[in-house]
């Protein structure tokens, strides 16, 4: 499939050298990161196709500062949506795949929620056990029809028998917004559900799920709106614009970052803040890239020993990055991420259940 028959290239934006549009180019390179705009919408009821401006946000993101990235950067420009929304998914896969092949991280701007299937999909064609992590306000297992849609797609990953989901994480669901059967049936198969409030006002409890994934994904529906909405369905509590900037670099900042997607954006908006305020999430996410390559591939760990009712816990310290993992393995793949407090909390006696399950 040649690219250039499924994508529209940006318009020039003016830019000066120390800017980050001075180092954006439109072609894939190794090791990069790729950032495909989408105007497909279907996956929400009454959504539509129609082609929609990014323009603003390019160009608040291009006069943003390079800083010192040394990780190339391309705008593939914006997706051309397909005759039906399953065609996007389709024509959006192989743009994904011509990525992975290039080790390539792509970076999916637009578009309803549910793509977030397709980005797990072209990623687990390329890699077995993925671990993703959403931030999401709502909880949805539905599983009616065929049709993707921002309602049953997290139904279908979970349940696919082609897909192997090594770990799942769902940040900042809101309780007044969900059906809480769903949220008692994700705690009962051990996935990792957490409350919007434990994710406000800092990163340190909830960095620990960002660390090894594979893909993240945001509804933008989970943060807070401002003017005319900064999601297709605006709400009125979420994470404020610090918090959801914080987490995007926390994003970049995974070890094992494959993928990452920013949905339900709204496009149309006519308030000049949601625009900017997406063009400094996507830059803090490129810069959070940029710092994970530059730390050393080689880690040393400080080891802490604890004794809790007659057993032996280790805790281990990287010494570069001062982030946390739980276990007394020597693999580091084989130690569980976890923040400073939860080893606070095992001096004081008590130990993560999350760690014990695993």
């Amino acid at each position: 499939m040649n690219l250039e028959d499924i994508l529209l290239p940006p318009k020039a934006v003016k830019t000066e050298k120390w800017q980050l549009g001075n180092i954006i180019s439109n072609e894939i390179q190794e090791n990069g990161i790729v950032l495909i705009f989408c105007s497909d919408y279907r996956g929400i009821e009454n959504g539509t196709a129609e082609i929609l401006d990014f323009r603003q946000v390019r160009k608040e993101l291009y006069q943003l500062s390079k800083l010192d990235f040394e990780v190339p950067v391309c705008d593939l420009g914006d997706l051309i949506s397909g005759r039906s929304h399953q065609d996007t998914h389709y024509v959006l896969q192989e743009v994904l795949s011509v990525c992975h092949q290039k080790n390539a991280i792509p970076v999916v701007v637009g578009g309803s929620n549910d793509l977030t299937f397709t980005l797990f999909s072209a990623l687990s064609f390329h890699q077995k056990n993925s671990s993703y992590t959403q931030i999401s306000n709502l909880i949805s297992l539905a599983n009616d029809g065929e049709e993707l849609t921002e309602k049953n797609f997290l139904s279908k990953i979970l349940s696919s028998k082609t897909f192997d989901i090594k770990n799942y994480h769902h940040l900042g669901y809101q309780k007044h917004l969900n059906e809480m059967d769903s949220v008692k049936l994700m705690k009962e198969v051990e996935f990792d559900v957490v409350r919007l409030a434990e994710l406000m006002n800092s990163t340190e409890k909830t960095e620990p799920f960002f660390r090894r994934a594979d893909l993240v994904t945001l509804n933008c529906d989970a943060v807070e709106s401002m003017g005319d909405g900064f999601s297709v369905n605006p709400q009125v509590n979420g994470l404020n614009k610090r918090e959801i900037c914080a987490y995007m670099k926390e994003t970049g900042l995974s070890q094992n970052l494959k993928s990452a997607g920013i949905f339900n954006y709204n496009a149309n908006s006519r308030y000049f803040l949601n625009h900017q305020l997406l063009a400094q999430m996507i830059w803090h996410l490129i810069e959070g890239i940029n710092i994970q390559k530059s730390h050393p591939v080689e880690r040393s760990f400080e080891t802490f020993w604890l004794m809790i009712d007659d057993r032996k816990y280790a805790f281990q310290r990287e010494t570069f990055s001062d982030l946390w993992y739980f276990g007394d393995e020597e693999k580091e793949e084989n130690l569980i991420p976890c923040s400073l407090s939860d080893y606070e909390a095992a001096k004081r006696g008590f130990i993560n259940p999350r760690f014990l399950r695993n």
